[in-house]
């Protein structure tokens, strides 16, 4: 073989290959809720009958028309089908109008996206929220005015900056975003187990190793059917539903592992 073509082929061989960039799949169709089930406190799985979650102009809605303006501590979530890993979630969303007015003040102008949560049908009855982490969406105004991309931990705990973390919520550096503006969010979760939150395309928070809080009863009876686990490597996407209104649109995921 002659030295150029010697040549040419090492220098092919050196070239680093790079695997293509994982596609982004949609999970909501922008016409139906086929492939989400709802869990509103008080209900079984599946059953929604006040209609809380709707499609409306492409968005999934949180609509409180047949509530008879008194929410009642009916918390209602909406998952996805199919329990995820490692993965970037993106979406879209926009709290807008007056919340319910029976609903608590560290309601008004909160909402969240839902991730690494149980199933709906291993909740509770009863159960106001599923054990797992949220990205937390909040709006000013509202009588504490606070970021928004915040991380809540109901049945968990992470490890922020070295060290495991038990408070319920960590705010986040997100600048404060006013109520009935489009804003995008996304988790970024890798196989290392560090998770990313962004706002407007900014990362906002970041923490690792997610476990199940043993000091939860709900969290615990998980830990039990898991014989001891406390390790959260997987779960649903669950959009929340929590007095105030909320739209979501353009949800997308793209799988990582």
């Amino acid at each position: 073989m002659k030295p150029l073509i010697l040549l040419s082929l090492a220098l092919l061989a050196a070239v680093p290959v790079h695997a293509a960039e994982p596609r982004w799949e949609p999970i909501f169709d922008g016409k139906t809720l086929n492939g989400w089930t709802p869990k509103i406190s008080g209900y079984a799985a599946g059953e929604d009958p006040k209609n809380t979650f709707v499609v409306k102009d492409g968005a999934i809605r949180v609509s409180y028309a047949g509530y008879n303006d008194k929410f009642g501590g009916e918390y209602g979530h909406l998952f996805w089908k199919e329990p995820l890993k490692a993965y970037r979630l993106r979406f879209e969303y926009r709290l807008f109008d007056a919340p319910l007015p029976d609903i608590k003040v560290w309601e008004v102008s909160n909402s969240g996206v839902m991730f690494h949560s149980q199933s709906p049908e291993s909740e509770r009855l009863d159960q106001a929220f599923p054990v797992s982490l949220e990205f937390q969406i909040l709006g000013v105004p509202r009588p504490t005015e606070e970021p928004s991309g915040n991380l809540c931990t109901p049945g968990t705990t992470i490890v922020i900056d070295g060290k495991r973390d038990l408070r319920h919520c960590i705010l986040s550096s997100s600048p404060l975003l006013p109520v009935g503006v489009w804003t995008k969010g996304e988790i970024e979760v890798l196989p290392s187990g560090e998770i990313t939150h962004f706002i407007d395309g900014k990362p906002v928070l970041r923490y690792s190793a997610p476990e199940l809080d043993p000091a939860d009863k709900d969290a615990a009876a998980l830990i039990k059917a898991a014989g001891g686990a406390l390790t959260l490597s997987q779960g649903y996407i669950a959009l929340q539903a929590e007095g105030q209104q909320i739209e979501f649109r353009k949800l997308e995921i793209q799988r990582l592992d």
